[in-house]
């Protein structure tokens, strides 16, 4: 009872763990060097784990909880970069 499709892409498991990583790829419009690549990731990647939690480990009033801390930490972030 498997869904098994066609396509040569969409059954390899290995490939559709990177299709989050290539998708920011795509809408950054390529990158010019593997290395602008990681320090683009690796700063977005932070940024990312702070306003994305994990959802399948939080109840819905947690994950409410975490999204107002992530914005109040990320209000603290920019006000000092302001100041």
């Amino acid at each position: 009872d498997a869904d098994h499709r066609a396509h040569k892409g969409l059954n390899n498991r290995i490939e559709n763990a990177h299709r989050q990583t290539r998708k920011r790829e795509k809408i950054m419009g390529r990158f010019k060097s593997p290395r602008q690549a990681q320090r683009f990731l690796s700063a977005h990647d932070q940024i990312n784990t702070i306003f994305r939690p994990r959802r399948y480990k939080l109840s819905a009033r947690s994950w409410r909880h975490a999204r107002a801390d992530a914005f109040c930490l990320w209000s603290d972030y920019t006000a000092e970069m302001t100041a």
